[in-house]
C-alpha cells in the first residue's frame, strides 16, 4: 500500500490553485504549505480518510530537485478514491473549470471491472488525473 507521492511542478501556485479545486469534492484541502528541506516551496494535501485528517499523501514541490532529474514530474497517472459516482463528477467538473483538459468523461469502465467509474483530466504539468469509485451505483 502506498503511503505517500511527491510530484514535482513548475508553478506552485499554479498548482495550488488547480489541485485545490479538482480535490475539494473528494474531501481534500491544504495540510501543509511552506518551505520544505531544500525545495523552495511545498503543497500536501492529506487523505481525508485518515484520522485528523493530517497525514498528507500527495506532495506538489516547487521546481527542480537538487539531485537531478527533470523540473517538473509529468506523464504520470495519478487516481483518487471518490466515495460516490457524484464525487467523481464534482472532481471532472471542478478539475476542467480550474483550468484541467478532458481526457475522458466521467462514466463507467467496464473493461477495468462492471463498477468502475472514473473520470480523467490532464493538469497544468501534463499529467494525467482521476477520480474513480469501485462501488456500485
Amino acid at each position: 500500500m502506498l503511503d505517500h507521492m511527491t510530484f514535482r511542478v513548475t508553478d506552485i501556485a499554479r498548482a495550488k490553485a488547480f489541485y485545490s479545486a479538482a480535490l475539494a469534492p473528494l474531501g481534500y484541502s491544504v495540510c501543509f504549505e511552506g518551505q520544505y528541506g531544500a525545495n523552495i516551496l511545498g503543497l500536501a494535501y492529506p487523505d481525508p480518510s485518515e484520522p485528523e485528517g493530517r497525514k498528507a499523501d500527495v506532495w506538489f514541490i516547487d521546481g527542480p530537485s537538487p539531485w537531478g532529474g527533470p523540473a517538473a514530474s509529468t506523464g504520470c497517472h495519478l487516481a483518487w478514491r471518490a466515495k460516490t459516482r457524484a464525487e467523481v463528477d464534482a472532481f471532472y467538473a471542478a478539475a476542467l473549470a480550474a483550468g484541467g483538459r478532458d481526457n475522458g468523461a466521467p462514466g463507467l469502465r467496464p473493461d477495468y471491472h462492471p463498477h468502475y467509474y472514473g473520470a480523467f483530466v490532464i493538469d497544468p504539468e501534463g499529467n494525467n488525473i482521476e477520480a474513480v469509485c469501485h462501488a456500485p451505483a
